[in-house]
C-alpha cells in the first residue's frame, strides 16, 4: 500500500487497483470463505501471491481505535460507502516502520446515506467455535462495533474528514510484488494472531 498520511491522528494508506498482495487461501487455492463460517478458521491454509482486482481502497486507521475505515468507490469514481473493519489497534514496529493488526472478523458497512449494516456475525460465531476468540473477546468485539456506531452517528473523524472526495494522484505507481518472502513465517503469523 502507499502511505497517504501517517501522523498522530493515524495511518491513511491507499490500495491501488492491480497492487500485488499475499493472501491466505485454502490449501487447494479456494477462498477461505468457501470453507464456511467454522472451516475458514480451522482448515489448512496456504499463502497466495495475487493482485488486488477491485477499485482502489483508501484505508484510514485512526489512532487508539480498534477498527479501520475503508473507503470504496465504483469504477466510475462514484463513492459507494464506508466499511468499518473491526481489528486490533495497529501496533507499530519502529525498527521496520511497519504496522500490524489482527482482524476481528466482524464488520460494518455504512451506505452514503449513513445507514449501517452489520456484516459477518456468523463468521464471528465460527471464530469463537473454532477457538480463535473466546466468548468474552467476541463480546468485546461487538462492544467495539457499538463504539464505532456511536462515532458514525456523531459523525466524528475519520467520517467527517471528507476522505470520500480524495483521489490518488495519477503519477503514483502501483507497488511491486515482493521478490521473495518466507511463507512458513507468514503462515505462522496468520495462525498465531
Amino acid at each position: 500500500m502507499t502511505v497517504v498520511r501517517d501522523d498522530a491522528d493515524g495511518l491513511v494508506a491507499w490500495l491501488a487497483p492491480g497492487t500485488p498482495l499475499l493472501k491466505p487461501v485454502l490449501v487447494d487455492g479456494r477462498e477461505l470463505r468457501s470453507a464456511g463460517a467454522l472451516g475458514m478458521f480451522t482448515a489448512q491454509r496456504a499463502m497466495k501471491l495475487d493482485v488486488w482486482r477491485g477499485t482502489g481502497i483508501l484505508k484510514v486507521s485512526p489512532s487508539g481505535k480498534p477498527w479501520s475505515v475503508w473507503y470504496f468507490w465504483g469504477a466510475d469514481g462514484t463513492f459507494h460507502g464506508w466499511y468499518v473493519n473491526l481489528e486490533r489497534e495497529h501496533v507499530r514496529d519502529s525498527a521496520s516502520r511497519r504496522t500490524s493488526t489482527v482482524d476481528h472478523v466482524l464488520d460494518l458497512w455504512i451506505n452514503p446515506d449513513r445507514s449501517i449494516e452489520w456484516k459477518d456475525e456468523d463468521e464471528l460465531e465460527g471464530a469463537v467455535d473454532a477457538g480463535r476468540f473466546t466468548t468474552a473477546e467476541a463480546e468485546q468485539i461487538v462492544a467495539d462495533a457499538h463504539a464505532a456506531i456511536r462515532d458514525i452517528e456523531a459523525w466524528t473523524s475519520p467520517f467527517s474528514d471528507d476522505w470520500q472526495t480524495w483521489s490518488a494522484p495519477p503519477a503514483w505507481r502501483v507497488p511491486v510484488a515482493p521478490t521473495s518472502y518466507q511463507p512458513d513465517l507468514i503462515a505462522e503469523e496468520l495462525h498465531s494472531g
